[in-house]
This record gives C-alpha cells, sequence and structure tokens, in this order.
C-alpha cells in the first residue's frame, strides 16, 4: 500500500514537470526578441581636417527609467511603459556611446578617441546626458513616432573647464506599430543625432594649455577660442548645429 502511494506521488510529480515547469520557477522563461540599435555612417567625408587632439567619452548620464535594455514608450496619457518581451543586448547608456565612438571613428576626423574606460589620456571629456531615447504614442495602438534627444558637453581634461554644450533632438515615425519598427525608427534618429554631435565637436580648436592657437593671446582659455572659432555663425555662449 505505502509503494503504490509512493508510485502515484512520483508519477504526479513528473507529469507536473513535464506540463508546467515553467509556472513553478523550475526553468528559464522563454526569451523575447532583442533589436539591435547600431546606427551605420556614411565614412570620411571630403574636406574637413583631422583634429590633433584626442577624446575620451564619457558613459553617458540616463533616467533609470530610460538606461535598461528594455524598449521604452510613453502611452497617449503620459505613462511611460515598455513592450513586452522585446529588449536591447545592452543597457541604452553602453549603445550610446558605443554610437558616439562609431561616429567619431567613421568621420575619419579624429584617431585617438576612446571611451573613458578605456583609459585613453585625453585632452578633452564629451560628457553626454540622455533626455529622451522612446517610442511616443499619440493615440492607443496607433503608429507611434520616436525621439532621441541628448545634450552633451566637451570639457578640457585639465581642470575640467567646460568648453562648450550642444544639444540634439532627432525624431522618426516607426514604419508599424511592432517593437522591431520602433527599434528601427530609434537607430535611425540616434544616426542623426549622433552625427550632428560628432560635427560639432570636432569644431573644437586645439586645447589652449597645450598649443597656442594663432593670433591668439596665450593665456586665453578654450572657450573664448572655440567661440572665435564660431564668431559670427552663432549667438554668444552658444554653437551652430551641424548640418
Amino acid at each position: 500500500m505505502i509503494a503504490r502511494r509512493l508510485l502515484l506521488i512520483g508519477a504526479s510529480s513528473l507529469a507536473v514537470s513535464a506540463c508546467g515547469g515553467n509556472l513553478l520557477g523550475l526553468g528559464p522563461p522563454d526569451a523575447g526578441p532583442i533589436y539591435m540599435v547600431t546606427p551605420k555612417f556614411p565614412g570620411p567625408a571630403a574636406g574637413g581636417d583631422k583634429v590633433k587632439w584626442a577624446l575620451a567619452i564619457l558613459r553617458p548620464e540616463a533616467a533609470a527609467g530610460l538606461n535598461t535594455d528594455r524598449i521604452a514608450l510613453t502611452q497617449p496619457d503620459g505613462r511611460m511603459d515598455y513592450y513586452a518581451s522585446a529588449t536591447y543586448p545592452d543597457r541604452l547608456a553602453n549603445i550610446i556611446q558605443q554610437a558616439l565612438l562609431d561616429g567619431f571613428e567613421s568621420s575619419g576626423r579624429i584617431d585617438a578617441v576612446a571611451r573613458e574606460q578605456e583609459a585613453l589620456s585625453a585632452d578633452y571629456y564629451l560628457a553626454v546626458d540622455l533626455k529622451d531615447f522612446a517610442a511616443h504614442y499619440g493615440q492607443q495602438d496607433g503608429i507611434p513616432g520616436v525621439s532621441v534627444s541628448i545634450t552633451v558637453k566637451l570639457t578640457t581634461a585639465r581642470g575640467r573647464d567646460i568648453v562648450g554644450s550642444f544639444s540634439t533632438t532627432q525624431t522618426a515615425t516607426a514604419s508599424a506599430n511592432s517593437a522591431g519598427a520602433v527599434a528601427g525608427a530609434l537607430q535611425q534618429a540616434l544616426g542623426a543625432a549622433v552625427t550632428q554631435i560628432v560635427n560639432w565637436t570636432l569644431m573644437a580648436p586645439y586645447p589652449a594649455m597645450r598649443q597656442p592657437v594663432a593670433n591668439a593671446s596665450p593665456g586665453k582659455p578654450a572657450e573664448e577660442l572655440l567661440h572665435d572659432a564660431t564668431r559670427g555663425t552663432n549667438r554668444a555662449g552658444e554653437r551652430p548645429a551641424p548640418q
């Protein structure tokens, strides 16, 4: 009798394990799709001299709701949410940092550029603040638009003096109401934002503390030299948005 009872218990356990293991947490959940966001850049453009200074790209700052591997969206009422079971291959801050590195390298105008983690001996640091990177729904279950908004600050490596700042917001419309289409639109918008940031950054002069610029006083600070380089094309304290 005891042997028969043990046999029944064992058979029941096997049935539960075979049919409902995930319900009991006995196995990993089904993995959802992973969407890459890796903009493609056209490569070196005609014109534009190489810069002679070195740049370190700092790890981007982002709100906790954005700095995740989940694809963010906002509902028509403004609530933030995420696409179910769809992810990026890494946290968003790392993806943005890599896209910036790829953009600078593809420009062909700077040889010494790296992420801060790679311990480059830099002349400038590029601080990055990610403001928006999400799909935005105007109506429930409609076709969403996407927005990528980034602010960067260029600082000297010595003293961390701010040389200038630049903000860009790029938008696009997804081709369908799906996580994959949104990821594709975000990739397009990120590529446009990175291109503007690269062009803006590469306008910076050689750091004043390393080598005086021609026709400049020896003690002129880097931020004034940067203003001189763009004088006549921007308002005081700003730099022109690259095309």
